[in-house]
């Protein structure tokens, strides 16, 4: 099976490039291999390769310098996402494609199903919603939601934490916004089993939306507060403790743009349609953490 990934330098697809080799030949394309600005590229690079799946895990996610360089968060996650649907609909093969909470405005106070009606805040939300809309007009989508992401690469909350609290004595955190970090391996691993149950079934009829995110929930406070914590217990050095970090309401941490108050995510729908166990968000970022010690 040929596998065309896309963001393979991203958090999401270095994991993916790992795991979905388990299942056939990845074609794994950073900016360098294929141009998600140029959508002629874009078609005659799949016209080219003609793969038997497409995995987009590429995006645009400076969400504040997405204020400005409109143009260029449409291309990516808007665009990119609607030509790369095309080819799938032309080869009638199937779409996984990665989204975000963003598309929410944050303002329940639930956990937000896949019908939760989207109402983005930021031009990255916004982008992000359109390039799920164009998506899904090919049939054998699969779009996954998900936030908070972290993983052994960066730029991700839970390694800029480990490294400020070896540099810094103190820190100020967000603590009104709430949601479960998620690492990008167990994402690897979801989509694994996704694409095998998609193999595995010819005629595969779960296509659409679904959310994922780990078990358990925090806020931004509490996740600094837990990394220091669990860094100092793994004899990691650092300048200060978790309670020299200042828990502080978003209104007093002014960005350009606007995050969601609440990032939660109801899993119930892919944890039934693919029989997943998903684990506590605490065990994955101890794990990484650990890993992080070692490796120190």
């Amino acid at each position: 099976m040929k596998i065309l990934l896309t963001g393979k330098n991203g958090q999401v697809g270095f994991a993916l490039h790992k795991k979905l080799a388990l299942l056939g030949d990845v074609i794994a394309t950073g900016r360098n291999e294929l141009n998600l600005e140029n959508s002629d590229a874009i078609r005659v690079f799949i016209e080219k390769i003609k793969p038997d799946i497409i995995i987009n895990a590429a995006a645009y996610t400076d969400v504040d310098k997405a204020e400005t360089e409109i143009e260029l968060a449409y291309k990516v996650n808007t665009e990119a996402p609607r030509v790369l649907a095309e080819k799938a609909s032309q080869l009638n093969i199937p779409m996984i494609h990665f989204s975000t909470d963003y598309v929410f405005d944050g303002l329940k106070n639930e956990p937000y199903m896949e019908t939760d009606k989207a109402n983005p805040q930021s031009v990255y939300g916004k982008t992000k919603w359109e390039g799920e809309e164009a998506v899904r007009n090919h049939k054998k989508h699969i779009i996954l939601r998900t936030s908070w992401i972290f993983s052994s690469r960066e730029p991700n909350f839970l390694k800029t934490i480990l490294k400020l609290i070896q540099e810094k004595t103190s820190l100020d955190v967000v603590s009104d916004q709430k949601g479960t970090p998620i690492s990008a391996e167990i994402l690897a691993d979801v989509t694994y089993k996704i694409v095998k149950t998609i193999l595995n079934a010819p005629n595969f009829k779960n296509f659409g939306t679904y959310h994922v995110a780990l078990k358990g929930e925090t806020n931004w406070y509490e996740y600094a507060c837990f990394i220091t914590n669990e860094a100092i217990r793994l004899g990691l050095k650092t300048t200060m403790n978790s309670q020299d970090i200042n828990a502080i309401s978003s209104d007093a941490y002014l960005r350009i743009a606007k995050r969601p108050i609440n990032s939660r995510l109801n899993t119930t729908k892919i944890e039934n349609t693919f029989m997943l166990e998903l684990p506590n968000w605490e065990v994955e970022a101890a794990a990484l953490l650990k890993v992080a010690s070692i490796n120190n």
